[in-house]
């Protein structure tokens, strides 16, 4: 058995949660959007649904939080983040929340939000 390096991040297929947790998202337009700052895993999976976006606020102060499906995010390279090809304002049109609420994550939230982006449910 090869030993395995319990400290690793990132290899050229994987990435530990932890580093891709403040990695800046952009638009379809080219232009930084914001960065994830959670990542929302199925539990029973392993799966990653969800990649939360904030922006706004000051300082990640008074920022709202954008669930964005995880299927919507590709890894560029050149970029060093995350791609979506939606732009800022369809984002802040997406369903979210605020940083200070409870938001219920559940199947008809997340259809709502799933809907808006015209993706199917990870579910399904």
């Amino acid at each position: 058995m090869i030993p395995q390096d319990a400290n690793i991040r990132e290899t050229e297929a994987l990435i530990a949660s932890d580093k891709v947790e403040g990695t800046s998202v952009y638009g379809a337009d080219g232009k930084h959007i914001g960065a994830i700052e959670r990542l929302i895993l199925d539990k029973r999976s392993g799966h990653v649904s969800y990649a939360v976006l904030s922006f706004g606020g000051f300082l990640g102060i008074g920022s709202d939080h954008y669930p964005l499906p995880w299927s919507k995010l590709s890894y560029d390279e050149s970029l060093g983040g995350y791609r979506v090809d939606v732009t800022k304002d369809q984002v802040e049109a997406a369903p979210h929340y605020d940083s200070g609420a409870d938001y219920e994550w559940d199947r008809r939230n997340g259809k709502l939000i799933h809907d808006y982006y015209g993706v199917p449910p990870y579910w399904m």
